[in-house]
Formats: structure tokens, C-alpha cells, sequence
């Protein structure tokens, strides 16, 4: 049935976003860690303060087959469908699209009419994302005005071939095709995101599935094959413009973090690791004088360890290199947030001014050496990975699952699944909850959080 109203979720612009109420629950991947045994699922976690099951696993739903790895999922529709260019403004925040990353299938999971119960309504196979996109491995959903849009980081031709952008239909659920109609030097994907107002998309880079399936390859790493560069094109037209080299010393360029606000034409995005000293770091990429450029904002460094402590694949280095894996940025562009998931540092910076960022909190949770704690359970196993950012900008939550193989190269004693919170100052500075806590996994992993009615990396808007 047709809606004649917009879905009261949806936001024309970032600051209305953050006067929304606070999120009730939030939906988590939970991913199977040898990928075999029994399927990935989501899970619904309460978040509602006063509730008897506050901080817990409320449901699961398990996928229909093993061998998934669910990744980054997203809405079928969300606030970008109030942009003046989107054809359908009266479609509801229903559905989450989840891709499968190993297996290259897409669930579409109903949130009605109990949204604490979701049910699987359908499941795109591979062999259906291929004939119409040419792509495999979708990787992350993020809904436009004019459809849902998935990056994929493989193709039909084997394990080493890069992958790009597709579309589906936000309504049905077909998958429409590749997105890109001129592809330029761009061979590998990962993420990707746009300024709605500037008519510009952008892309990032990690590797074929042939470089991160089974884990990290030493001799490619070293030998500085992985992406390291960003992309820009015209989003209108769906031609490659520009490529923003960031040197190939800087290997895996991957979290993408434009300017909320659609007047703006920068953002963020994290790189894994320097080979040249394991630091990480985090670039801005900003319009000017009509041309794109990008530049290094923040730099972390690697810290010593006693080699004892580390995995066999840093045992030489005698280093733990912080692995920038994901970043967010708060709804009114004033906080970006930083996971370090091989040190365990979470970092705070203020990028009221984008081009001095000046580091306002920081937090230890867990980490390959010298790990940090947390007042409800002890010292944690894993680093934070993905990042979530509620909509007022006062709560983010983060979780310590990466990708089944890499866990288990990086910490290969294991990795036990949480989910912490941290409280945000609004003038800056955060601390951990120290009675939140989620342990409880059924021995999957979490992975991705999205939060109940939107969050900071959820929607995009057309309006400031």
C-alpha cells in the first residue's frame, strides 16, 4: 500500500535528525566464526534504559544457509527519500538490506509488524546478482533518493576481480545493474557515499576477494597491491572524474564519512595501515577551487610490543599497528570517531574545523597488546571495530567483530563478541557505560549496528 505521508523517521535535514527521540533497540549482524557450521543472523538488542532486558538479545534471526558473512546492511529507504530529486517520497523505512559477503546472496528482512521479531521476506541469490549486475560479494547498503545502492567488491570473473556499485529497486527489491556506466582507472571497491548536493559520489578502496577472503596476504601488503587511492564521480551521470591517489605506502582505504550537512563538500575517510611505519590514519578529501583534493588530518602511530603478545603476522614487527577499520561522524559534523581495532583505542576528535582536528576523548576497549578493560566484565578480547553514532549525537556503540577470517589471523587465541557503550559530552569528551555490556551472542560475533529509526551513518539528506 501506497504512503501519502513521509515516514515520520525520515528527516529533511541533520539537525532536525538530531532532535529525534532517543532509539529503543538496534538491529546487529551476528556473524558464525568458521562460517560453516550454522548460518550468520541479526540480532535485536534493547536499548530502552528502564527495560527489564536492557543491554541483551531480545531475538535472533537466523539466515537460511550457512556461509554468509554479513556485512554492512541498510535501509530500503530512509531521509534521502525528501530530496526534491527522489521519485517515490512516500515509501517507508521497512525493509533492511543485508548483504552476504562470502556468499554474494541479499536478505531482505521485514521489520513489521513487530520490529523486535523481523522475518526474512526475501533472498536474492548469486547466480541473480550476477546476470543483472555482473557483480559479486555486495559489501554495503545505503539508500538514495532514487533507489537502494550496494557497493560490491567482486565480479563474475573470479576471485580477483575488483568489484563497483549496483542498484536495486527500492520497492521490489530487483536488482537493476551496475551502477557505473564509465568505470575510469578504478579496479577495486569498498565503500561509498555522496554529497546529494554537490552531484558527487565517491568510492574507496580495499582488494579483490582473492586478497581478504582467507585474510590478510603478507606478500600483497608488503608489496603494496592493496587499494590506496579514492574515488570521485559525477553522480548524476555515472562517470568516473577523478582519482585521489593517497600514495601506496597507505594500504587499504576503506571508511568513507562525508559532511552531513548537503552544503558541504569534504569528508573523512580512515586508512588501515602505512607499511612504511604500521601508523594509521585518517584523510580529509574537501572541493576546492571547483577541483577535488585530499590530504592526511590525523596520523596514529603504531605502539611497541612484547612479541609474545602478538599474532604471528606481527611477531617480526614487535609492534601492534592501531588498524583503522571504521570511523563515523556525528549528525552535526562536529565529532568524528575513530576504532582502532589492534591497539583497542577509540578516539574522540573535534572537526568543527575539518582541517585541525584536535583529539577531545579517548578510551581503551580491549586490543591485541596491552588490552584494555571494561568495569562490567574485565579485560576484553578484540579491539573496537564498527562504529555507531545515535542521531543526538550522545551515544555511540561499538562492537569487535571485523571478518571471520581476519579474526582469527589477528587474535588467533579468539574472539569473544561485545558490544560496549559510550556516553558523549556534547562539548566534548566520552566515557564508557559501565553497566552496558552485551556478551551474550550464542557464540556469533557482532559485527554492524544499526540503531532503531536512523543513525549517523544511516541517512543522508538533501537539506541543511
Amino acid at each position: 500500500m501506497a504512503r501519502w505521508t513521509p515516514d515520520p523517521t525520515f528527516y529533511p535535514s541533520p539537525r532536525l535528525a538530531g532532535d529525534a527521540p532517543p532509539e529503543k533497540f538496534a538491529y546487529v549482524a551476528l556473524l558464525e566464526p568458521d562460517q560453516k557450521s550454522r548460518p550468520d543472523a541479526l540480532g535485536v538488542v534493547d536499548l530502552e534504559p528502564d527495560s527489564s532486558s536492557y543491554g541483551t538479545i531480545v531475538s535472533t534471526l537466523e539466515m537460511p544457509s550457512p556461509g554468509d558473512e554479513l556485512h554492512h546492511f541498510g535501509w530500503n529507504a530512509c531521509s534521502a527519500a525528501l530530496c526534491p530529486s527522489s521519485p517515490r517520497p512516500h515509501v517507508e523505512r521497512r525493509y533492511l538490506v543485508v548483504p552476504g559477503l562470502r556468499s554474494s546472496r541479499i536478505h531482505i528482512v521485514d521489520t513489521k509488524p513487530d520490529p523486535l521479531a523481523p522475518k526474512i521476506a526475501r533472498t536474492i541469490e548469486r547466480d541473480e546478482l550476477v546476470a543483472r549486475t555482473g557483480y559479486t560479494r555486495p559489501h554495503t547498503t545505503h539508500c538514495g533518493p532514487d533507489a537502494i545502492y550496494m557497493s560490491a567488491l567482486g565480479g563474475a570473473n573470479g576471485p580477483d576481480e575488483g568489484g563497483g556499485v549496483l542498484l536495486l529497486d527500492c520497492e521490489s527489491f530487483d536488482p537493476l545493474g551496475a551502477w557505473e556506466v564509465d568505470r575510469g582507472p578504478q579496479r577495486f571497491s569498498y565503500d561509498f557515499w555522496w554529497h546529494l548536493g554537490h552531484d558527487t559520489l565517491l568510492t574507496s578502496e580495499w582488494g579483490s576477494p582473492s586478497m581478504f577472503e582467507d585474510g590478510v596476504v603478507p606478500e600483497k601488503l608488503l608489496g603494496r597491491e592493496y587499494g590506496h587511492a579514492m574515488h570521485v564521480w559525477d553522480l548524476r551521470h555515472r562517470n568516473h572524474l577523478r582519482a585521489l591517489d593517497l600514495g601506496d605506502e597507505h594500504q587499504m582505504v576503506l571508511e568513507l564519512r562525508p559532511a552531513h550537512d548537503p552544503r558541504k563538500a569534504y569528508g573523512f575517510v580512515g586508512v588501515v595501515v602505512s607499511v612504511e611505519d604500521l601508523s594509521a590514519s585518517i584523510w580529509l578529501w574537501h572541493r576546492e577551487g571547483g577541483d577535488w583534493k585530499i590530504a592526511k588530518a590525523i596520523t596514529i602511530p603504531a605502539e611497541p610490543a612484547d612479541p609474545d603478545l602478538l599474532p604471528p603476522l606481527l611477531k617480526d614487527f614487535g609492534a601492534v599497528p592501531p588498524l583503522i577499520t571504521d570511523i563515523n561522524l556525528s549528525l552535526d559534523d562536529r565529532f568524528l570517531y575513530v576504532s582502532c581495532w589492534g591497539t583497542g583505542d577509540f578516539y574522540q576528535f573535534d572537526v568543527s574545523d575539518p582541517f585541525t582536528p584536535k583529539q577531545t576523548g579517548k578510551v581503551r576497549l580491549g586490543g591485541l597488546a596491552n588490552a584494555g578493560s571494561h568495569p562490567k566484565a574485565g579485560t576484553l578480547q578484540g579491539g573496537p571495530q564498527m562504529v555507531e553514532v545515535s542521531r543526538d549525537g550522545r551515544r555511540i556503540f561499538v562492537s569487535n567483530s571485523l571478518y571471520s577470517s581476519w579474526d582469527r589471523q589477528f587474535y588467533p587465541g579468539g574472539l569473544d563478541g561485545w558490544i560496549a557503550k559510550l556516553d558523549a559530552d556534547p562539548d566534548g569528551g566520552m566515557k564508557v557505560d559501565p553497566e552496558f555490556l552485551v556478551t551474550e551472542f550464542d557464540g556469533r560475533a557482532p559485527h554492524q549496528i544499526h540503531l532503531e529509526g536512523g543513525d549517523a551513518s544511516s541517512d543522508s539528506y538533501c537539506f541543511p
